[in-house]
């Protein structure tokens, strides 16, 4: 899917680490809920309070996901779980475009 249709745009941005990671909220007409949003490299580490679908657009990334001792790399039309209530963490390569699924 290339475009999302008949969607409300959150104008306020989510911006985290002093601007390296950024998103705006997407609200759909059944209630649910994405975020798009763009990450510079760096290091990160994120907590979930819901589970989250991270699906990759463009870009590089290893990802460490909760209770994984080996770093995977992430790139542009693959994705990634992360179960609610833990945390991850991210080293970025380049410039990431990506959406977030919650559920």
């Amino acid at each position: 899917m290339s475009s999302f249709t008949n969607v409300e745009v959150v104008k306020a941005a989510n911006i985290y680490f002093d601007g390296k990671v950024t998103s705006r909220v997407v609200k759909f007409s059944d209630g649910t809920q994405k975020t798009l949003g763009i990450m510079m490299p760096g290091d990160f580490e994120f907590g979930t309070d819901q589970h989250e679908l991270m699906e990759i657009q463009a870009g590089e990334m290893d990802v460490l996901l909760p209770g994984a001792d080996e770093w995977i790399t992430i790139t542009g039309g693959q994705s990634f779980e992360v179960p609610a209530n833990s945390s991850f963490k991210l080293q970025v390569k380049s410039v990431v475009d990506y959406y977030c699924s919650y559920s």
